[in-house]
């Protein structure tokens, strides 16, 4: 990587896809719903909080380690799942659960994976691994692949719960409309259903009419009926909702708006985090997903009750540098940044990391 520059923190590795990929790929990576405010929100959030660091604590040695549902983790940063990462680099979804395993953290593989679940559970043998899925119709497609998680050694299955229907994203209109080159396909959809890019009733390579969208709530206890797996849901904002994932016993919740891909204008993530965290009251873990780029962000989601955070289009980013190595580098410049925030605010564990650390800009004048 002689050839490459240097880069030092996330937004260089968006900075560098951005000039490594077509246009129509990183329009559908990139890309938000209608006027894209709620992604761009979910950045601008994290810089409204400030940090009041302590001082004068042996910071000397510091433990970033902590558990999700009961599993250990390096450090409180998660790979989060999303689309299509053969388009970043030729390995895909191999290459990050490499940089997964290199980093002993998780990944959450999603459905719209472009490499097998076997194969990217044989990539990262012994890492932690979470299925993302979809509730499809019929409902033998997800059951099928709530078994082979299962036996390939996932851990837990994340339900996505925010994607009735996809949000409209302007990019991919203006583009003409994002399909799959090719030579790569939906690889977790039996044959039947898979489709062709000349196909006009398709949703980023899917038949949009195979989602569920009559889904409610009864689908936990259908879940439960199929699998032993811990349950997580993504994609709740609504403390409402968030009592009623306790009130259905699942075993964990990410705080998600889908990279702001759904529903323009709701709100940021880390701006709903402490309501939520206040509304399940310890009864289950909470998770949260969008807008991570530093480890103060890291810091700051830790300190509001998340007990751990997910990236997306960052390791993207790091494929399209340098496939696994570009990877596994985002994934360490968050851990080195995290540590220095942590030794920076007075903290020596995770578990020294609590909301007084934290305050919105607009309530300085009140301190």
């Amino acid at each position: 990587m002689a050839d490459k520059p240097p880069l030092v923190c996330l937004d260089d590795y968006e900075d560098y896809a951005s000039t490594h990929l077509d246009q129509v790929t990183l329009g559908f990576f990139k890309s938000g719903a209608d006027e894209e405010i709620s992604r761009d929100e979910n950045r601008k959030a994290f810089s409204r909080l400030k940090l009041l660091p302590r001082v004068l604590r042996d910071v000397s040695k510091r433990d970033l380690s902590t558990t999700i549902v009961g599993n250990p983790i390096q450090f409180p940063v998660c790979i989060a799942s999303s689309a299509f990462h053969r388009l970043a680099c030729s390995d895909g979804e191999a290459s990050t659960a490499k940089a997964a395993k290199a980093m002993n953290t998780c990944i959450m593989l999603s459905t719209y994976s472009t490499t097998p679940l076997e194969d990217v559970a044989a990539a990262g043998s012994g890492v932690l691994k979470w299925f993302q899925l979809y509730i499809w119709n019929p409902r033998e497609v997800s059951v099928n692949l709530i078994k082979r998680a299962e036996t390939t050694g996932f851990k837990a299955l994340v339900l996505t719960v925010d994607t009735p229907a996809t949000g409209k994203r302007r990019i991919d209109i203006y583009s003409g409309g994002f399909t799959l080159p090719p030579h790569l396909e939906l690889v977790h959809l039996p044959e039947r259903y898979r489709i062709t890019s000349s196909d006009a009733d398709q949703d980023y390579g899917g038949p949009k009419n195979l989602l569920d969208t009559t889904l409610t709530w009864e689908c936990i206890a259908w879940m439960r009926s199929v699998t032993k797996l811990p349950i997580v849901l993504k994609g709740i904002l609504s403390p409402e909702d968030a009592l009623l994932a306790v009130e259905h016993k699942v075993d964990g919740i990410i705080v998600s708006n889908h990279g702001g891909r759904q529903l323009d204008t709701v709100p940021a993530t880390i701006e709903m985090l402490p309501q939520i965290v206040k509304a399940v009251n310890g009864k289950l873990e909470v998770y949260l997903d969008g807008g991570v780029r530093n480890g103060t962000d890291v810091l700051k989601a830790i300190a509001l009750g998340a007990r751990a955070v997910f990236v997306g289009r960052p390791i993207i980013y790091g494929l399209v540098y340098a496939a696994k190595e570009g990877a596994t580098q985002v994934l360490q410049i968050l851990k080195d940044e995290f540590s220095l925030a942590m030794a920076l605010s007075g903290c020596a564990t995770v578990n020294d990391i609590n909301s007084s650390l934290v305050v919105h800009q607009s309530e300085l004048s009140k301190l």
